[in-house]
């Protein structure tokens, strides 16, 4: 992967993409697979915000059948489908267990017509490119069994269980990423740490934007036929932006509401299942399996402040733990067994109900015009499982705005750049042989996070025995750092410890590690004292929780 401005570019684009989290990403993705010339430009990281602030799930969303909103299952529940085939290396079956009560609290009833629905709104899912991928129907348990399987399960009133099958997404940010290196393969340009600054309006026309490069404080004009604002909870502001750019006020400001969804990270507190247990307020508290820990998630609830200010504080992590210890059979967890706490904003286009836990994830596709801003289309609303298919339907816009035939998407029928991977076990299993210098725990890790890159990643290992070194029990090894840093565009401390490696996923790894981390990121990126101090408090304050 190399950076718009590492080498030559051009000025004029087809379509500039704004953001570069999984929609911008797969927008790009969808425009460059049809031919499309596509420059793409994220202010922060690729999939920094909301794309990492994920429950780590790809899934049917169950919970919108309460809504009746059968159409959004169904493309989801496709879509979970067509992931599992197209990335084989992130997504994964994962049974979920839903505990039902004799206080009505989950009805087993209603629960079983759900459940019968999910399956039938899913009857393609055996059709999976890695037979191991297949997803099984539901099925209902008893109480003893649900206790055997799941001891965290309350046990008072509790009649028995729904199983039913998911899936469980390793790891939200290489997939991002996965998905963006997909849309550089197929010609698309891409730049993190370059933000929009302005735009270019001609008679109401969006020429183009102006772009800061924040690495090297430069600032370039492109200009494209056609520009797509991809930037989620961030979309009204550059919406607005541009109607002031344009000077003349037309068209209403413009407004998105937003909720903020919190994560923790704990000790191991649960076997193989990820269980929903519902709260009185009538929502669901999950509880995880990851990385032979959990998670606990996740909080919705409506966010009105800005999106730079964000950050998650201690009453929100405090609020999750009441919850969660209100309705699980677990030692009361504590704020001091938090190991980590991640967040984010979803943007929401349903203003329709008054919680925002009851608001769709469905999403709509703008064409600014009709507010003075021609050229401009912008994209609200949405989840990570449906991404793809909402880059395709944006291609729709995009032909007609461009009076372009496009064709058809292939982008469902093509692995992903480095995931043409055609059965995930076989593939492991002969890492295993091919490797014998590394602990399964590393082959494992690296093999399904890296894909077919794995073997660079063991060569660069294998040259410099240094690199061997294991950082975590999950089995990361140095050498993906310095791969990192030298094919994937990483330039800060975050970078690589929250978005391209797992090594601070759960949490701060401990100063052994920590400190050989930044010593080969400030050789390889060449940073002098001032600027690793710099880099090292930004990573802490992530790592920090709120006090």
């Amino acid at each position: 992967m190399k950076r718009l401005f590492d080498e030559q570019f051009e000025k004029h684009y087809d379509i500039i993409v704004i953001g570069g989290g999984i929609t911008g990403a797969s927008v790009a993705y969808e425009a460059a697979s049809r031919g499309l010339k596509v420059a793409l430009f994220e202010k922060g990281d690729f999939g920094e915000a909301t794309s990492a602030a994920t429950s780590k799930l790809i899934h049917g969303g169950l919970r919108y059948l309460k809504n009746a909103e059968f159409g959004l299952v169904r493309e989801s529940l496709t879509e979970r489908r067509v992931l599992e085939n197209i990335a084989p290396n992130f997504v994964y079956p994962l049974p979920f267990m839903i505990p039902t009560f004799s206080n009505f609290k989950n009805s087993k009833m209603v629960l079983f017509i759900g459940m019968v629905l999910y399956d039938l709104l899913s009857f393609d899912k055996s059709r999976t490119w890695d037979k191991n991928k297949k997803l099984r129907i539901h099925t209902t348990i008893s109480t003893r069994r649900t206790k055997r399987l799941e001891p965290s399960v309350p046990v008072h009133k509790l009649t028995g269980s729904s199983v039913f099958y998911d899936c469980q997404n390793i790891n939200p940010e290489r997939l991002t990423l996965g998905v963006l290196n997909s849309a550089m393969a197929n010609g698309a340009k891409a730049s993190n740490y370059a933000k929009v600054k302005s735009f270019s309006i001609e008679e109401n026309k969006v020429k183009g934007i102006k772009v800061a490069d924040l690495l090297n404080d430069k600032e370039y004009d492109f200009t494209a036929d056609l520009t797509i604002n991809c930037t989620g909870p961030w979309s009204d502001i550059v919406l607005n932006s541009a109607s002031n750019g344009n000077g003349n006020g037309n068209g209403k400001k413009h407004s998105i509401r937003r909720s903020e969804g919190i994560h923790i990270i704990t000790k191991k507190l649960c076997n193989e299942h990820a269980i929903l247990n519902m709260t009185k307020g009538g929502r669901h508290v999950m509880l995880i399996p990851w990385r032979n820990h959990s998670i606990i998630g996740t909080t919705d609830k409506e966010y009105n402040g800005t999106p730079d200010d964000y950050k998650v504080s201690k009453q929100s992590i405090q609020e999750l733990l009441d919850e969660f210890n209100e309705n699980y059979d677990v030692k009361k967890l504590k704020y001091e067994d938090v190991q980590f706490a991640y967040g984010g904003m979803r943007p929401l286009v349903d203003d329709q109900t008054e919680g925002s836990y009851e608001s769709s994830r469905k999403y709509e596709i703008y064409d600014n015009a009709k507010e003075g801003l021609n050229g401009l289309l912008t994209v609200e609303g949405g989840k990570y499982t449906t991404s793809r298919k909402l880059a395709d339907n944006v291609m729709k816009k995009v032909s007609k705005k461009l009076k372009r035939n496009l064709g058809k998407s292939i982008t469902h029928k093509k692995y992903l750049v480095d995931s043409d991977i055609k059965n995930m076990e076989s593939f492991i299993k002969q890492l295993v042989l091919r490797y014998p210098q590394f602990s399964e725990a590393t082959i494992n890790y690296v093999g399904r996070n890296y894909g077919l890159q794995c073997h660079t990643i063991f060569r660069l290992a294998l040259h410099d025995k240094s690199l061997m070194e294991v950082l975590s029990e999950d089995g990361e090894i140095l050498a993906e750092v310095v791969y990192v840093i030298k094919k994937e565009m990483t330039y800060t401390l975050s970078d690589i410890f929250f978005r391209r490696t797992g090594i601070g996923t759960l949490g701060y790894p401990g100063d052994e590690t920590f400190n050989k981390v930044v010593k080969i990121a400030k050789e390889y990126l060449n940073w002098n004292d001032i600027k690793t101090q710099e880099e090292i408090d930004n990573v802490m304050k992530i790592f920090n929780l709120p006090k």
